[in-house]
């Protein structure tokens, strides 16, 4: 296969798996997208929806979420990991959104990481996610599929990010970055990984992956032996 075949190969795959694309995060507007994504951060999707309704039902914008102090947001927040630093970034955010936007999150990559507490991948979430703009953050699954797939070289998750963008079409985007999120968690885990069922990591993979796959299998079924 060619490089664009297989790109095509993972476009197609991936829309006939997930012709509907959950969003992973609960979340009711950009503000509530924001805090979530921010929550998410070192945490798990399914944690950071059980604990964003609890900090939603007292403050669901950044107008009640300033009549908090950090320590309450904290309380509220703490089983969500990294408590401290995230209830600190979200009452900073909070107060910078009333003050320069009027309470309104703004749809752009660069104004968000200018807030506390808010890297690349989360603004590129947000934009996505909340606005339809297009964006591709790159997260654990993608970072690790793309090397699989050989679409990339491993390096860091900004080559990654950059690689994705030219390689698949603007347009699909949005929908790809999560469509592979949920592949790489059903199909292609870092941890117990079965290639049998990964269909596309089969199919398009990359040769030394593969070859280091079944040679992990094979020192495993010796040691059995």
């Amino acid at each position: 296969m060619t490089k664009q075949e297989k790109v095509d190969f993972v476009i197609d795959t991936l829309k006939e798996l997930y012709p509907q694309i959950p969003i992973p995060l609960d979340h009711k507007d950009p503000y509530t997208l924001l805090i979530a994504v921010l929550m998410s951060a070192q945490s798990t999707d399914v944690r950071v929806n059980q604990i964003t309704p609890l900090l939603f039902e007292v403050a669901d914008n950044p107008y009640d979420m300033i009549k908090l102090t950090i320590e309450e947001i904290r309380e509220i927040i703490k089983p969500v990991g990294l408590s401290p630093m995230k209830a600190k970034g979200i009452h900073g955010l909070s107060h910078i959104l009333i003050d320069k936007y009027d309470g309104e999150v703004p749809n752009d990559i660069a104004l968000l990481e200018e807030l506390p507490a808010v890297g690349h991948k989360t603004a590129s979430v947000v934009v996505s996610q909340a606005f339809g703009t297009p964006a591709f953050p790159v997260d654990t699954h993608i970072h690790r599929l793309m090397y699989r797939w050989g679409f990339t070289n491993g390096k860091n998750v900004v080559q990654t990010e950059k690689d994705a963008k030219r390689l698949f079409p603007e347009h699909v985007w949005n929908d790809l970055h999560l469509q592979i999120i949920w592949y790489g968690r059903q199909y292609s885990p870092a941890r117990g990984w079965d290639l049998e069922k990964d269909i596309i990591t089969k199919t398009i993979g990359r040769k030394t992956v593969i070859n280091d796959y079944y040679k992990a299998l094979e020192k495993r079924a010796k040691k059995k032996k």
